[in-house]
């Protein structure tokens, strides 16, 4: 049991760290990233930027040239 969260939790991060590569950050400062994470963290999610920023990140999903 304590294996198979492990590797979930593993395959999340690995993930998750995927996304910072897609969005071509795999070289910026790290407190950087986690300030744009903090950032948008806070954000209501029925805000104006939230919905932008969501409206981006679907639009790089199926841009198979971002981050490269």
């Amino acid at each position: 049991m304590i294996d198979e969260i492990r590797r979930k939790d593993a395959r999340e991060k690995i993930s998750l760290g995927g996304l910072i590569v897609k969005a071509g950050l795999r070289d910026a400062d790290k407190s950087f990233i986690l300030g744009c994470l903090l950032y948008a963290a806070k954000l209501d999610h029925n805000s104006k930027e939230y919905k932008n920023f969501q409206k981006v990140g679907k639009e790089a999903f199926t841009d198979m040239r971002v981050g490269k």
